[in-house]
Formats: structure tokens, C-alpha cells, sequence
């Protein structure tokens, strides 16, 4: 594919290969967000059915990219709220453990981290390796090692946050099985630019935020919700995920039961009417460009990039060990990372740091230009 930077509204002259950290909004979910606030302007136009019609058009449209069935995407404000869905649902004894990587995204860890303060369980994070050569492949194989007979749930995000190190989901997925583990994935920085099939996976609960890699507005994400949990009880009650509720007419004939499928977990005012325009609006773009298309956009970005940076102190891992869409710039001296990007950005060039990486995180707005100004860039800070 072609470079689609027309359909962003992103400034001349601007280098921002750092979608990983909030994506730009495309023009035409721009629009959807404006037309959706004109039309909460005249509420006297809003039907009961648009408290449900374009939420499940939304749920239809994420399970699609990650191909799995409407009745497991439960809608979320968040990925710590979607976290709640599984904290909530399991409790814990003081044998068990949770096992997580280190350097692991907050959201990922203080659930666990509460949750096992309060039963006595023990959190074991499986640290990054030192080694230098195939650290990704030695992360996995130790994490694998890290699940036993007292695991009772393995958290993980399909990429690591920092710097895209690849997670091997299938085998940690059939490990996780073994010992009857829940499986847990945050996609949050890899649904959206990398595949991701839920019925290969086959995690417990999936989480993703929507405005990364779904190019979505800020404060809406799903949760995709496997047959362990999926009838499990949502921490949270509200009217909308009640048995009936798009009966308004019948609203105060109370009821016990649920919307069917993983509805039960989706957050109070869930209809959006301004955000759901617009991630809808930017799931059919993606569905429109192929994910596959995205990642191989990406990595021809990428290979460049570190074909420019060959003979400098700066090192890039290994495209088998990492995503092609976010990755890590390593240095020795990991404390030079702050003056590095202070000189990226007089600029124009935005990424950011994310542990001891300086992480850069291209999409399909991006190009050969891109590139060429991030590597002169990091040059020039060195001298």
C-alpha cells in the first residue's frame, strides 16, 4: 500500500512516528466526531434504538478484525476496567500465582498486584533478559518456565510496551491451558497493525484500548471475553446490559437476567453517541487497508530505518524478535535517552521513551521521509 498520510489532519513538517503512544485521528473519524456532537445538540432526534443499534454495529466491527463472534466483545471505557471483568471473576488463594512480564504496562500489573495483596497470592514477574543476542527468544522460553501446577492466571500484552518484543501467544496460550490458568492478552499496542485471530489465541479476556492502534477517540476500549468468563458477573450495574433494556417502555420491570453474551460487562453510557461515529468510522478504514497490509507497510519503514542507522552506537533488535509497527532504539547509556529526544523534537520529530528504549512506533501516515529525518536526527544528537 501507498502512504495514507492525506487522510490525517497531521501538520507539514512534522515527524510523528509515535503511534504508540496516541494515534493522530483521521479526517474522516474527525468528522464523525463533529457530526456526532451536533447531534447530541438536538437530542429530540435520538431514538431508543441509537442507545443500541450503532454499539452493536461497533461490537460487530471489532470482531471482525480480530475474527471472533459479535457476542464475545463486551464495550469499556478502558483497559483496567476490561482487567476488572477477570479480578473481579477470580478469586485467588495464597498458593497460587500470577504470572506477568516485567517492565509490564500499569494497567496490566496493579490489578494483580491488589489482587494478590489482598488473598496472599504471589505475583511473579519474569524480567526482560540481559542478554544481547535473542533476548526476546530467551523472554519467552523463561516465561514459559514461570508457569506451573499453582499458576492461576498468565497476563501479558502481545507486544511488550517498551519496545514491541514479540510474545509467542499460542504456546504461552496452550501453557496457560495446561495448568488451568486463565489467559489473559492486552492487544492495546498491537490490535489494529498486527494480526491478531481470537479462536488461535484463545485467550480468556483480550483488552484493547481504541486510541492506539484502532485510531480511535480517548476513552473508549473492548474486551473480548472467552468461554470461562464470559458468563461471569459484571462488577459493575447498570440498566443498559440488563435482559430487555432496549424495551424503554419496560425499564421499571426490573430483571435479574443479562444481555446475552459478553453485553453483561459493557460500561454504563456506553452509547457514545460522539466516540462510537468515530472508532466505527476508523475500524472500516483498517478493515478497508488489511491489518497484513498495515504490518508490511510497517516493516518496509522500519528495515529502512535500521539500514540507516548501521554503524552507530544505536541498536535495533532483530525484525524476527519484534513487531514492525513499534520497536525499540537501545543506546548504552540509557540516561543520554532524554537529551536525545529534546534534540529529536527541536526537530520535529516525535517518538518517545518507554523504559531504556527510545520507541518508535510508524503507521501508514508515515514515510521514507520519516525515516530519513528520525535517523539524521538521532545522529545529530550524539555529536
Amino acid at each position: 500500500m501507498k502512504c495514507q498520510r492525506d487522510l490525517f489532519s497531521l501538520p507539514d513538517g512534522q515527524h510523528y512516528l509515535n503511534c504508540a503512544y496516541m494515534s493522530p485521528l483521521l479526517k474522516a473519524v474527525e468528522t464523525a466526531g463533529i457530526n456526532g456532537l451536533r447531534r447530541k445538540a438536538v437530542p429530540a432526534e435520538i431514538t431508543p434504538v441509537d442507545f443500541f443499534e450503532p454499539a452493536e454495529e461497533l461490537r460487530r466491527a471489532f470482531s471482525r478484525l480480530i475474527h471472533t463472534s459479535p457476542e464475545r466483545i463486551a464495550l469499556v471505557p478502558a483497559v483496567s476496567y476490561g482487567m476488572g471483568i477477570a479480578t473481579y471473576n477470580l478469586p485467588l488463594t495464597p498458593e497460587q500465582n500470577v504470572v506477568i512480564p516485567g517492565e509490564e504496562f500499569p494497567s496490566n500489573v496493579y490489578p494483580w498486584l491488589e489482587q494478590c495483596k489482598r488473598t496472599r497470592a504471589t505475583l511473579r514477574r519474569v524480567d526482560r533478559p540481559r542478554e544481547t543476542h535473542a533476548p526476546g527468544t530467551v523472554w519467552n522460553a523463561r516465561f514459559l518456565e514461570a508457569i506451573d501446577t499453582n499458576t492461576a492466571v498468565v497476563a501479558l500484552s502481545s507486544v511488550h510496551w517498551t519496545d514491541g518484543t514479540l510474545f509467542e501467544l499460542e504456546q504461552i496460550g496452550q501453557r496457560a491451558r495446561e495448568v488451568g490458568a486463565l489467559f489473559i492478552v492486552d492487544g492495546t499496542q498491537s490490535v489494529g497493525a498486527l494480526p491478531f485471530d481470537f479462536e488461535r489465541v484463545q485467550p480468556d479476556l483480550l483488552v484493547c484500548a481504541g486510541y492506539k492502534w484502532l485510531l480511535g477517540p480517548y476513552q473508549y476500549s473492548f474486551a473480548a471475553v472467552g468461554d470461562r468468563l464470559l458468563n461471569g458477573e459484571p462488577f459493575e450495574q447498570n440498566w443498559i446490559n440488563r435482559k430487555d433494556s432496549q424495551h424503554f417502555s419496560a425499564l421499571i420491570n426490573y430483571q435479574s437476567e443479562y444481555q446475552p453474551g459478553a453485553r453483561r460487562f459493557d460500561t454504563g453510557e456506553r452509547s457514545n453517541f460522539i466516540m462510537i461515529p468515530m472508532l466505527l468510522t476508523a475500524l472500516k478504514q483498517i478493515d478497508a487497508w488489511g491489518v497484513n497490509n498495515i504490518q508490511r507497510y510497517c516493516a518496509q519503514l522500519s528495515t529502512e530505518l535500521g539500514q540507516a542507522l548501521d554503524g552507530t552506537p544505536y541498536t535495533v533488535a532483530s525484525p524476527h524478535e519484534r513487531a514492525a509497527h513499534l520497536f525499540g532504539i537501545r543506546i548504552a547509556d540509557a540516561e543520554q535517552i532524554p537529551a536525545i529526544l529534546e534534540a529529536l523534537r527541536q526537530r520535529q520529530v516525535y517518538v518517545s521513551q518507554r523504559g531504556a528504549s527510545i520507541r518508535v512506533s510508524p503507521h501508514v501516515y508515515n514515510t521514507e521521509a520519516d525515516v530519513v529525518a528520525l535517523a539524521e536526527a538521532l545522529r545529530a544528537a550524539l555529536r
